[in-house]
């Protein structure tokens, strides 16, 4: 087991919410205000997977304050990447959008039938896609295509794509014509 792990399992009786919270109380016992606004310093957005293998803020040596991030399954971009996007740029002044897909991205193992499933289990079949993919260069191209072409967002020049390796840390540009 990782320090990492046996640092956040919760002890016997305890959820790991419960031990979030705690964390987050020793967190606030030294808390500073930064006086920070809320718009990024670097005024960029980065959308990203959701995996947890990923430390956006390291693998770009970022530091609070210096971007949005929006995360999701397979950091797709979507009508609500849309909307997060369109915040930022619209009223909270990025102008750059960098996305970060992952190699071993769990979307590559499903597909639309998830939904079916899903709808035969409950009942009701999702609003949302599952956005599943099996290339992830062409899930990139997309992503940055759907971006470019969003009429919400008046800042499309600025727009790039990357793979990021799970196993060494490094980026991967995607070229969005190839």
């Amino acid at each position: 087991m990782s320090t990492h792990t046996s640092r956040i399992a919760p002890p016997a009786g305890d959820t790991v919410i419960d031990r979030l919270v705690e964390s987050n109380r020793a967190y606030a016992a030294g808390f500073v205000d930064p006086g920070m606004g809320a718009r990024p310093v670097l005024r960029v957005a980065v959308v990203a997977c959701m995996d947890a293998r990923i430390d956006l803020h390291a693998a770009l040596g970022l530091q609070l304050g210096d971007c949005h991030t929006v995360r999701n399954a397979g950091g797709v971009v979507t009508d609500d990447t849309i909307r997060s996007l369109t915040i930022s740029q619209r009223a909270l002044g990025t102008r750059s959008v960098v996305l970060i897909h992952h190699t071993g991205c769990g979307l590559q193992t499903l597909t639309e039938e998830f939904r079916h499933e899903l709808e035969v289990e409950v009942g009701q079949r999702p609003a949302w896609a599952v956005e599943a993919f099996r290339d992830v260069d062409q899930d990139v191209r997309q992503s940055m295509q759907r971006v470019r072409t969003s009429p919400f967002l008046p800042h499309t020049d600025d727009v790039r794509g990357f793979v990021f390796d799970v196993t060494s840390g490094l980026l991967r540009e995607i070229d969005p014509e190839a």
